[in-house]
């Protein structure tokens, strides 16, 4: 098979590591920078052009796109789509995963334990958004934010109040949620691909934070999950539609509860904790969908 990874950094860890996967099991693999990329949008032969030749010939592509570069990164992969290409994660999929409020509110429809959350646009209106989740101490949550940036605890209900009405001066949306103090700082990350989860980790903030985050100094190890906690991520993952997706849950009384789920994980720190080929399970699953995919076709010929 050829495979194409849309990335815009060939050196870092999970591009790396999803060549090397595809290419030991056999296969050809492509790094594509997608911002490199221009779209034929031809309704009879519709078909992506990089650097100022066609792609061709890809029977799969895995998208690693920047939050920063979410429009045109997924304007592509439905291109890619378009041309009858199987993607690990369908474009529409990752706009609603880029989409916090959007993805919270799909969650919860589900029947997914989420932290408390509150949402208002308002200044006006920010005391009843405490309300909501119980008062200080809270945390604000940018909803453009990444990787642990843009993302406030308040201690109490003044510097809540306080920083409410800061984003807001700036036109920011922000989400207020409930603190989970019985976390004591750590969450979990479960990699889910193909409707499963095949890896998973402990995320510990670094002294005086409360963000895990790797990103912002926290540390990792294996875990173990517990039942409830393995359903809750595939359920996740499912809900947003997402084949191969990194599922944050944090432990709570009142039971494990979703706070983000990511369309493009990083690879890095859940194969060098759960000591498991993340990368190389993703190229399984892909194997499995295209054997799938041309079962269908066959079944379709011969009926």
């Amino acid at each position: 098979m050829k495979i194409a990874v849309l990335s815009r950094g060939p050196k870092l860890y999970s591009t790396r590591r999803l060549v090397e996967a595809i290419e030991a099991a056999g296969h050809e693999g492509h790094v594509v920078n997608y911002l490199r990329c221009s779209m034929d949008i031809t309704s009879n032969r519709p078909a992506v052009i990089y650097r100022g030749e066609r792609l061709e010939g890809f029977d799969a592509i895995i998208p690693r796109i920047g939050a920063s570069q979410t429009f045109y990164g997924t304007a592509v992969v439905r291109q890619f789509e378009m041309t009858g290409v199987f993607s690990v994660a369908e474009s529409v999929a990752i706009q609603r995963s880029r989409d916090k409020l959007r993805s919270l509110q799909l969650l919860a429809r589900a029947g997914i334990g989420l932290p408390v959350t509150g949402f208002a646009h308002s200044t006006k209106d920010m005391s009843g958004v405490i309300d909501i989740v119980n008062g200080a101490p809270l945390v604000v949550k940018l909803l453009e934010g990444t990787q642990g940036k843009g993302v406030v605890l308040a201690e109490t209900r003044k510097a809540a109040e306080s920083l409410l009405e800061a984003f807001r001066g700036l036109d920011a949306n922000i989400l207020v949620q409930e603190f989970i103090k019985e976390a004591g700082g750590s969450d979990i990350r479960a990699f889910v691909v193909g409707g499963r989860v095949v890896a998973s980790m402990m995320r510990t903030a670094a002294e005086g934070e409360f963000r895990s985050n790797v990103h912002q100094g926290g540390s990792i190890e294996k875990i173990r999950l517990r039942p409830e906690e393995r359903a809750t991520a595939v359920r996740a993952a499912k809900t947003m539609r997402l084949s191969v997706a990194g599922v944050d849950i944090m432990r709570s009384n009142h039971g494990p509860v979703v706070l983000e789920v990511n369309s493009s994980p990083g690879l890095e720190g859940i194969e060098a904790a759960s000591k498991v080929d993340v990368a190389g399970q993703i190229v399984q699953f892909i194997e499995k969908s295209i054997r799938a995919k041309k079962d269908r076709v066959v079944r379709q010929v011969e009926g």
